[in-house]
């Protein structure tokens, strides 16, 4: 079954942090080797207050197989709780297009590989854009609450 569309993982790496964990960590939350899946790190720059200079690392993750790996490792990395409450702010998670969002705590991540939920801006954002057909947003609800409860992907 698709579950997803796309998965989009973005991480900021503000000045004084350390890229290469900062890098090491976004690959940890994909569940294969990037180079031999020929996909890249997109990185980007932007300008943070004070002209602080930023660095944006994406992955953009389209194939099927790809986004089915990556959403069974989530789905094996979170707890039962985490999944509950996942499912019960897909309200809030979810926008217009049927993009869901997820933001996993960056320094949790990469000095403990360990998934914590969080709201705060120094995370892991990842976007999973959702495979609700038709495209309502009822259906993707439904396909939320579907897909964090089902054993394998």
């Amino acid at each position: 079954m698709k579950w997803v569309h796309r998965v989009t993982i973005t991480v900021f790496d503000k000045p004084g942090e350390n890229k290469a964990e900062t890098t090491e960590g976004l690959k940890a939350l994909v569940p294969f080797n990037l180079e031999n899946a020929k996909i890249k790190i997109e990185d980007q720059h932007a300008e943070g207050f004070n002209q602080r200079k930023i660095n944006i690392l994406i992955i953009t993750l389209t194939k099927e197989k790809h986004t089915n790996d990556f959403l069974q490792f989530l789905l094996n990395t979170l707890n039962e709780e985490q999944k509950r409450l996942l499912v019960s702010q897909a309200e809030s998670r979810l926008d217009e297009e049927l993009d869901y969002f997820i933001r996993i705590e960056k320094d949790k991540w990469v000095q403990e590989r360990q998934i914590w939920l969080t709201d705060s801006g120094n995370c892991y954002h990842i976007k999973l854009s959702l495979a609700a057909f038709p495209k309502k947003r009822e259906t993707a609800l439904k396909l939320v609450e579907k897909m964090f409860f089902q054993k394998n992907i």
